[in-house]
Parts: C-alpha cells; structure tokens; sequence
C-alpha cells in the first residue's frame, strides 16, 4: 500500500469508530437527552454555588487576618515614628552643641590671635595702634565668621 491510502484508511475508520459510538450511546443511554443536559445543569449549578461560597469564606477569612493583623501594623509604625522623632531630636541637640562649640573655639582661636598679635608687636617695638604697621611689625587681622558655619534647615 502507499502512503495515501494508508492516510485514507485512517481517517476512514476514525469516521466510522466515532459514527459507531455515537449509535451506541444514543442506544445505550440510561435516560433521555433532556433528563441528561437538567442534570448536568444541576451539576454546574452546584459547582457554581460551591465555588461561590469557597471565595466568600475565603475572604471573610483573609479579611479577619487582615484586621487581626492591623494593629500589630499600625503600633509598629507609631513605635518607628517615636524612634524617628527622637533621632530627629537628637540631632538637633547635636547641630545646636556642635554650633556651640564652633563658636567657643572661633571666640578662643580669635583671642589667641590677637594676643599673639599683640606680642609680636610689642617685641618688634611698635604701638598697635599706629595707623600704618612698619616693615619689621606683623599685622594680623581677625575675622568674625560665626554664621559662616550655620546651616539653614529645610523639612
């Protein structure tokens, strides 16, 4: 036999396999066509209700947790706000003793200066107070720069 008629027998004896059970199970049904499609829909409806109330448990259940799980959720959130606003505190205490401190040591590294200033004048011999320093004399000028240090804050 050739290729094509081996294809054509197959389909052949397809057609005539499912012709042949389509016979036998009108012939051998249990009940008639109609009694057969209520009860599948009866089937169907079932399932459908079944499906329906399997969600909604589902969600009432998924809802409880939810609410069960809130204020766990809701008291870890203030205890990191608490955390968050003293750190925010903490930090600002430190800005103002750092602000401090710059101004203490800017104060003091200025006096020095002009002490030292002073001293070196008074050993080259010359009054501080003369309106142009001579060639020998140093002449050290201090600057105030306290706000240079200060940041302004933004939220």
């Amino acid at each position: 036999m050739s290729k094509g008629s081996t294809g054509l027998g197959f389909v052949l004896g397809g057609m005539f396999g499912a012709a042949v059970g389509a016979i036998a199970g009108m012939l051998l049904a249990p009940r008639s066509g109609a009694e057969s499609r209520a009860m599948a829909a009866d089937a169907m409806n079932d399932a459908w209700d079944n499906a329906v109330d399997s969600y909604e448990r589902g969600s009432r259940v998924v809802n409880t947790k939810i609410n069960d799980f809130r204020p766990q959720v809701d008291a870890r959130t203030d205890e990191l706000r608490a955390k968050i606003d003293l750190a925010r505190e903490r930090m600002d205490q430190l800005r103002d003793s750092l602000n401090d401190a710059v101004a203490a040591t800017s104060d003091t590294v200025a006096n020095a200066a002009s002490d030292v200033a002073d001293t070196v004048n008074a050993v080259a011999g010359t009054d501080e107070s003369a309106a142009e320093p001579s060639s020998g004399s140093v002449h050290v000028d201090v600057e105030d720069n306290k706000d240079a240090g200060d940041t302004s804050e933004t939220e």
